[in-house]
């Protein structure tokens, strides 16, 4: 990678990083599954200049269910709840062993020795997490978490399924993305009006002044459809193992910045566990032996597929 696309993949993921910080600081007040709704309705506006994915609309349904409702519902209930941001961030990176789980149950893709290295070492690393976390993380928030990295893994299937789906038309890398989201805001809204009730949603409209509406916008609009076209153009340019590693500086930006913005340091058992889940994630990710490759080992392109779509499609 040239020195302006480290500079451009770093810049990704300090906005992915961020964006925990921002959905935690912008949701004050406004009921979390109602919140997701409005997020991706504003994702969902760019249909109109993004033309529709190669890809039928079971897939397209399946990923807005699993990768952004599933998701990001479940992941805005936690934070909600509590858990801080930056150990939410290192929760979801369970999504890449997640993955390679997923895959050898639903695929039949049998995981090489170092996938299945790397899914142990991440559920060390998960289970220190939950056992060390901090008083102000409630057990219920680090399951929904976890939960939110299983929706996210499920949804990671469903797309490496799909295969291509892009149209080569400009914008046609976001096609996935946009068209999924007209997915999420109706079943968020019944939701949101289901679990969290009516007079909170119109307790939320009432709150939803300028910090949630700069929130959504930092979230639908740099996140989602900024961040992703800009780590597309690095995917095209680049080899996916150099560029997907970069994402694992998302949670480091995310504790980094609720440290120093919210306060929320967290503690060694959480910093230790986060940093083993790290490791097993990295495990996961790491190149198969040139044997291995030769004999077109079923699982050998898992773990950088999942860790590519997951940051490609995802945000």
């Amino acid at each position: 990678m040239t020195r302006r696309d480290m500079l451009l993949a770093a810049a990704v993921a300090t906005l992915w990083g961020f964006n925990f910080v921002v959905i935690d600081w912008g949701m004050r007040g406004i009921p979390p599954l109602f919140f997701v709704a409005v997020r991706f309705s504003v994702v969902a506006l760019a249909a109109v200049v993004v033309p529709r994915p190669l890809a039928n609309w079971k897939t397209v349904v399946g990923v807005g269910l699993f990768m952004s409702l599933g998701q990001f519902g479940l992941l805005y209930t936690s934070i909600a709840l509590g858990l801080q941001p930056g150990i939410a961030a290192l929760l979801l990176q369970a999504q890449v062993v997640l993955t390679i789980v997923v895959a050898a149950l639903a695929l039949r893709e049998r995981p090489n020795r170092m996938q299945t290295i790397g899914v142990l070492v991440g559920t060390v690393g998960l289970g220190v997490v939950a056992l060390g976390r901090g008083g102000d993380a409630p057990a219920l928030a680090v399951v929904l978490c976890l939960l939110a990295a299983l929706s996210w893994a499920i949804g990671n299937v469903i797309s490496r399924q799909a295969g291509p789906v892009a149209p080569a038309k400009r914008l046609g890398a976001l096609s996935l993305t946009v068209w999924s989201s007209l997915v999420v805001p109706l079943p968020a809204l019944g939701l949101s009006a289901l679990i969290e009730g009516p007079d909170a949603i119109a307790a939320g409209i009432a709150a939803f002044g300028w910090r949630p509406i700069l929130s959504t916008l930092y979230t639908a609009g740099l996140c989602t459809l900024v961040g992703y076209a800009i780590f597309n153009a690095l995917l095209a340019r680049n080899r996916s193992a150099s560029v997907v590693p970069w994402v694992l500086l998302a949670p480091v930006v995310a504790m980094a910045s609720a440290a120093l913005l919210l306060g929320q340091v967290p503690n060694a058992w959480e910093t230790a566990g986060g940093l083993v889940l790290v490791a097993g994630v990295f495990v996961a990710n790491a190149p198969v032996g040139r044997r291995a490759v030769r004999g077109g080992h079923p699982g050998r392109d898992l773990p950088r597929a999942a860790a590519t779509e997951s940051a490609r499609t995802a945000r």
